[in-house]
């Protein structure tokens, strides 16, 4: 079977794109000689608990934007992680480019359904189970401390709009958490799109411009799932990688990678979900 057709016998999503090309600056002096993904958390690295987590879900193929210390992933990762193809894609404008570009740079490579992720993400295993289908956003309740990119859910659990920076509360708000499934249609539209922002020199946008664009005028639609359920963390900052510590301290993964972790009381309010 050709790798452009991988699917899961079930139809789900058994593809993952993982950016990983950024230089993790607020994270040093951690990330001097090293990429934030391999960054340690309770003694494993963001990156292995990543490969555990979409090989336990029964992931196939995993390609991975590099850049920043490449070859300390290359290294880590070789070719092969239990029952993933791995692919490597080299983004070397990384240090002036934002992860429109990595994901860009991903458009030729990727011809399937496919599980978008962020390599600066800690979370309990179970939260990726209702992220296999695709077209789907994972979620969390918005919080007076949580900044960055928000999106506006209706009552059908359907992203209606995305929020830049948005801290307000008037209205009903979900924190993204940077993780996407995209249909291959859906990818296919996303991809057109992607090539207008870059041909006309907007490497440095995020790429949820693009999803706010296409969700506003109707060519994306993107079903919400909630990580209210169990923990999980973006470590940007050493502060970040404190949190993230305390939030897993009692994690398993200090012994075994594990195919089952026991769920933990959600820290977050659920509406609509």
């Amino acid at each position: 079977m050709s790798l452009n057709n991988i699917c899961n016998k079930n139809g789900l999503v058994s593809t993952a794109l993982l950016l990983a090309a950024g230089t993790g600056s607020r994270l040093y002096p951690l990330t001097q000689d090293m990429p934030k993904c391999l960054t340690l958390v309770n003694e494993v690295s963001i990156l292995e608990r990543l490969i555990s987590c979409l090989d336990q879900h029964g992931f196939k193929r995993l390609i991975v934007v590099t850049g920043y210390r490449e070859n300390r992933i290359r290294e880590f990762l070789e070719n092969q992680r239990g029952n993933m193809a791995i692919d490597y894609i080299f983004s070397p404008l990384y240090e002036t480019t934002n992860n429109i570009y990595s994901l860009w740079m991903a458009r030729e490579i990727i011809n399937e359904p496919f599980l978008l992720i962020e390599s600066d993400l800690v979370f309990d295993v179970s939260l990726l189970d209702d992220m296999l289908y695709p077209d789907r956003i994972a979620v969390a309740r918005m919080q007076p401390w949580m900044n960055g990119s928000a999106v506006t859910v209706n009552q059908f659990k359907r992203v209606t709009r995305f929020h830049s920076g948005a801290r307000l509360f008037d209205d009903i708000r979900y924190k993204t958490v940077n993780i996407y499934s995209f249909s291959l249609s859906s990818w296919h539209d996303i991809a057109e799109r992607l090539d207008r922002y870059i041909s006309a020199g907007r490497v440095n946008d995020y790429y949820e411009a693009v999803f706010a664009e296409m969700v506003a005028d109707g060519s994306l639609s993107l079903q919400a799932v909630s990580f209210d359920d169990s923990p999980w963390y973006e470590i940007d900052t050493i502060a970040d990688l404190a949190k993230a510590e305390k939030l897993f301290s009692a994690d398993k993964y200090k012994t075994i990678i594990p195919y089952n972790i026991m769920s933990h009381t959600s820290e977050f309010s659920k509406q609509f979900f």
